[in-house]
């Protein structure tokens, strides 16, 4: 498994360490979250809490807020049945089923200070429930709203990476290729993209996990207008050179792209990371062309087409 042109260095670690990877595992996952899980932390993190809610998913998160506001108000229907529903006026219904329904309904008119003014609360203590109910439904809906505000105005980069990378004639040789382009409208400029090999090594008798740097072609442009074809031209100097896709495989190789671009339009540098896993090296095939003119003369860039390869 010695077959790499140099040896690892400790300047190379991503941080990921030098303990070498099993089979179908990989560093970084697809979609550029390290494939760490993290154990020993305290259950209730409270600082941690916004991060985690506004960088979950939109689906993780919407269903916190409807779980929490059904849970909410289920809570305060059971207190108002509780201490009588005799006490909510207006409040109809014969059987516990409807009286439950009544107070949950008149719970969420609270909570949201809408108050339609049907049902009211009568007396002491009921006043007070529904008091408290509606001070920290006030607080809730901010709260809810200065997440949503900040998921919305975090910024972060949408780019696409082509599924595969290749390996193709270049210049009288051969290089690794992959492509990228950015999935908004926006402008990324100022873009630099780092590209790094990891692979499984023998190393002083050892069997570590080696970092090197591919060198590229070009790894600075100034706008992401079109699609981006990242190129490692695959000389005498690369880590690559004379390695086949089957030495690849035995050493569990992972090619980490780490990217970085300045938004234009938060005014704030944002990145964007990778991965390849030795599967998706393909050799001897090239990148279908993404882009084309139309008749006015405009250019139209394919997005569909970015993975879209042909075998040479």
């Amino acid at each position: 498994m010695a077959f790499i042109k140099r040896k690892g260095h400790h300047g190379d670690d991503l941080g990921f360490g030098n303990r070498p990877m099993g089979k179908d595992q990989r560093m970084m996952n697809a979609d550029g979250t390290s494939n760490i899980k993290r154990i020993g932390l305290p259950f209730f993190r409270s600082a941690d809490t916004y991060n985690w809610l506004i960088s979950m998913s939109w689906t993780k998160f919407m269903s916190i807020i409807v779980i929490a506001y059904l849970i909410v108000n289920i809570l305060f229907a059971t207190i108002y049945v509780g201490v009588g529903i005799e006490n909510l006026k207006g409040a109809e219904g014969e059987t516990f089923r409807d009286q439950f329904f009544s107070a949950f309904f008149f719970s969420a008119q609270t909570i949201s200070t809408v108050g339609y003014g049907h049902i009211s609360p009568s007396g002491f203590i009921t006043s007070c429930i529904a008091a408290f109910e509606s001070m920290l439904g006030l607080l809730a809906f901010a709260l809810a709203t200065g997440l949503l505000y900040g998921r919305f105005s975090r910024p972060n980069a949408k780019v696409f990476y082509s599924k595969n990378m290749v390996v193709a004639p270049y210049k009288d040789a051969t290089a690794l290729m992959f492509r990228l382009a950015n999935g908004r409208n926006n402008q990324l400029i100022e873009i630099s993209i780092q590209v790094v090999l990891t692979i499984n090594e023998l190393v002083d008798g050892l069997k570590k996990r080696t970092f090197m740097p591919l060198n590229l072609e070009r790894s600075k442009i100034g706008l992401l207008s079109l699609s981006w074809t990242v190129v490692h031209p695959i000389d005498e100097d690369s880590p690559l050179f004379g390695i086949t896709s089957e030495e690849l495989i035995n050493g569990e190789a992972e090619v980490i792209v780490l990217l970085q671009a300045f938004d234009d339009t938060f005014s704030q540098t944002v990145h964007s990371r990778a991965s390849y896993l030795d599967e998706n090296i393909i050799y001897n095939a090239k990148f279908v062309p993404a882009f084309f003119h139309d008749e006015e003369g405009a250019t139209i860039l394919d997005l569909s087409k970015l993975s879209a390869i042909e075998a040479i």
